[in-house]
Order: structure tokens, then sequence, then C-alpha cells
């Protein structure tokens, strides 16, 4: 493994921003990794996995490494479920085309989620009523500043809405080098209430669906909706879902009696920040190259050449307008840097 110097970033991150890292290095093995994070002559430490949950704002005067831990494994077989450890540096939407081919269960509902299997847990991503929470087993990941390496259970990595330890206590601490799931083998449960998914199928008159029949209309549900990040830069969801109280949503329905909401809990909406983004005017504006999706609100993108720099200042604009229009404040799913 060499550490390259001054090295451009932007096949590295979904957004296509074309910053440089003043040293990077890409590692294949964990003793790779262990080496990498031992050395002390670096100004700091930046870890990538499949660069799709950040907008890069600036170059960066650090050591950049690159995850590509490699490795799909079957841990074991029983009562219906099987458990899987898949290596970090793993794309995501493989792993869930593999599951397929292996008829295992739980992650259809989460296809074509761009990035790698190690940034997952992080951002406990979800999609169409799953969340990777729901078939989660465990982690292993290795100590930045002691090389040492560790199991995180379900409940350690306490997770919640697109949120994590590793977003909080743990961030910057820990690298995430393997995920373990358990899927099922048999008996399915399918989730095909949430969204347009029902809907799809129809229009492709499965009336029986499987697994794999869930996954085909999530990949062209979002296919229609979202841009493939290989042809306009984007980084997905830009925004999270607000949650408001029970009292803020009923003041705002008084006002907007068409907003659409999800009842999370006894005293707490989440309102899809699509829609606020949407009814503040933003969908399909462009600011140069930087601009918002004409299909969905919640994608910002790179219409060619536009700087991390712009993009933020889209979504501040964005942010600023949704706050002052709903007395409601939207934060970015993304890493700013």
């Amino acid at each position: 493994m060499k550490i390259q110097e001054n090295v451009s970033l932007q096949p590295y991150n979904t957004f296509g921003i074309n910053v440089k890292a003043r040293y990077f290095a890409e590692v294949t093995s964990i003793d790779e990794l262990a080496w990498v994070l031992k050395q002390k002559s670096y100004p700091g430490k930046l870890i990538l996995g499949g660069g799709s949950n950040m907008l890069l704002t600036a170059d960066l005067d650090l050591l950049v490494i690159l995850i590509s831990l490699k490795g799909k494994e079957v841990v074991s077989r029983d009562d219906g479920h099987t458990v899987i450890k898949i290596m970090a540096g793993e794309n995501w939407h493989d792993l869930v085309l593999w599951t397929l081919e292996h008829d295992l269960g739980g992650l259809e509902n989460l296809s074509l989620i761009p990035g790698s299997v190690g940034s997952a847990p992080i951002q406990n991503i979800g999609a169409y009523g799953v969340e990777l929470k729901d078939h989660f087993v465990s982690c292993e990941v290795m100590d930045i500043a002691t090389q040492t390496q560790h199991t995180f259970s379900l409940e350690d990595c306490k997770f919640g809405y697109r949120d994590s330890y590793f977003k909080h206590e743990g961030k910057g601490r820990f690298v995430i080098t393997s995920v373990t799931f358990r899927l099922t083998s048999q008996n399915h449960s399918l989730h095909k209430g949430y969204g347009t998914i029902s809907t799809e199928l129809e229009k492709a008159k499965v009336l029986h669906p499987t697994i794999q029949d869930i996954s085909g209309a999530v990949i062209r549900i979002r296919q229609q909706k979202l841009p493939d990040p290989a042809i306009l830069g984007n980084s997905g969801s830009f925004f999270k879902n607000p949650v408001v109280n029970t009292n803020t949503y009923e003041k705002l329905q008084l006002s907007y009696p068409n907003m659409p909401s999800y009842k999370v809990a006894d005293d707490e909406i989440k309102i899809p920040a699509a829609w606020l983004i949407d009814t503040c005017g933003f969908k399909g504006m462009r600011r140069g190259d930087a601009g918002v999706h004409e299909h969905q609100a919640l994608v910002l993108v790179n219409h060619g050449k536009a700087t991390g720099a712009e993009i933020l200042r889209l979504a501040q604009q964005i942010q600023e307008t949704v706050k002052n229009t709903f007395g409601i404040a939207i934060v970015p799913e993304v890493n700013v840097l």
C-alpha cells in the first residue's frame, strides 16, 4: 500500500465534487488499515467509504483513507434465518442483490441506496418502512487511536432515525470493518404497504410478490424519482424529515390542510421535508450548476461543475426559507466537510 499525495476525490464522492486530498491511501486488509492508522506524521485522518453521504466544500489537508475491505460470508443457518458477515468496502446495493440471489429476505426495501456497507450503520440507512437496524446483529470496528478491534452489538450502536452512536459519542473514534446481519431464509415478511410499492406491484401485475419483486418495485420507484449519481451528481436525500409535536402539527394543519404527515409516536409527527421544500418553490431550482432535482425536492444535485460551497449555500437558503415559512428546522443527512 502506498500513500499518495494531492489526489482528486472527485471519483470517490457521489456529488462529483473536485476537491483534493493532501494525502490518500486505499486499504484492502485489516493489517493495512492498522498500519496506516498508526502513522503519526500526517495532519489528520478522514475515513472514506462509498462517498455517498458527504458534501466536500474545500480541499482536505488530511490523510484520506479509502476503505476497500471486501468479502461476504455465511456465518450460520438455523430456524429459517441466515446470518451473514459483510466486509465494510462492499457496495451496499451489490450486497442487496447478492442476498436476493440467495433468497435471503430483509434488505430488499433498501435496494439501490448508494454507498458502502461500512457506512450504512453510521446513518442507519432506511427506506420504504425498513431500516438497517431491523436486521442488524453487530459490527466489527477498529479503534482509530489504538488500532484494537471491538464488536458493537445492536444496543451498543444506539440506532435512531438516520442516526447512531457513530454520529455522536463514537464520531471519529472508530472505523467499521464489517457488518453482520440476520436475514430470513424462508417465510419472508414483506413490507409492501409503504409509499407506492403496492401501486408499483399492481402496475407490474404482481399478485403474489416475492422479495425479488419488492426489490424490483423499489428500484423502479427510486429510478423514477432519484437521479443516478453516475449521471447527475447527488447524495440522495440531503435533508432529514423533521419530527414535530402534535400541537405544532395541528397549528400548521390549519394553514396547510393538505400537508402530508406520518405519526411516529404519541406526540410526534413526521413531516416530509420534500413537501416543505417543494411548497417553498425549490423543486427544480438551479443556482449555476448547483440545483434541486426536478422530480424530488429532497435531492440536491451537481449539474456538472458546482463546488461544494455552492451546493452548501443553496442548502442553507432552503433551510432558511423553510424555517421562515413553517417555523420548522430541517437538518442535513449528509456530512459537510
